[in-house]
């Protein structure tokens, strides 16, 4: 298969259509060979407009979702960046290709080594925990951004104490009838602002300030 022709079509088609014009951010999703961060069994469908599975109960995000979240962080690189959810490791790959300094925290231990193991064939320089997201990475904080990969019922405390003020959190924020994609920015160590993006569909946020495991 033709996968540096696949990524043109999936920039074009599901990234660039959809408004996103920030030519580092399409560069970079052209970069990043998706396909790697799939199953085997998955690759032929690496580059479709969907969420695939990846084992564990867990997926890999839409193209067109994980570059509406990391565009939306307008990073120029340099900036310190939390993961919560490292799963495949690909968001991660796209974080670290725009020259963002990344540390991961995956709570499924067979994910985070395979996601390890992805990004080091790569040469990413991604950090990579097992571990309860939801308590944050204490020790190389403070961070920039903190990208939530999975839907939370609400704000881990350590997220916001992790966070540099004027830093951004983006997550999905499960409400009583749906997920929202939304943003919420710092401005001091006692006050946030909260913007909604749009409706959006993720796994549930397992860990102390998440959902119980099932």
């Amino acid at each position: 298969m033709d996968f540096v022709k696949l990524r043109e079509e999936m920039v074009a088609a599901q990234i660039a259509a959809r408004g996103i014009r920030d030519k580092r951010v399409l560069d970079v999703f052209r970069a990043v060979p998706r396909h790697l961060f799939v199953p085997a069994d998955m690759v032929n469908s690496a580059y479709q407009d969907c969420p695939l599975t990846i084992g564990y109960g867990q997926t890999i995000s839409q193209p067109y979702i994980v570059a509406l979240i990391v565009g939306s962080l307008g990073i120029q690189g340099g900036e310190k960046v939390l993961e919560i959810g490292t799963g495949s490791g690909y968001q991660a790959a796209i974080l670290a290709q725009l020259g963002a300094r990344v540390w991961s925290v995956e709570r499924i231990a067979g994910l985070a080594k395979k996601a390890r193991e992805t990004l080091a064939s790569l040469n990413y320089n991604v950090h990579v925990s097992t571990g309860d997201g939801t308590l944050g990475w204490s020790e190389s904080a403070p961070y920039d951004f903190i990208v939530v990969s999975a839907a939370a019922p609400k704000i881990s405390p350590s997220w916001l104490a992790e966070l540099k003020t004027g830093g951004k959190i983006i997550l999905p924020l499960a409400g009583a009838f749906q997920q929202e994609l939304t943003i919420i920015e710092k401005s001091s160590d006692s006050q946030t602002q909260q913007i909604k993006i749009c409706p959006c569909i993720f796994v549930p946020l397992i860990g102390k300030y998440g959902y119980e495991e099932p």
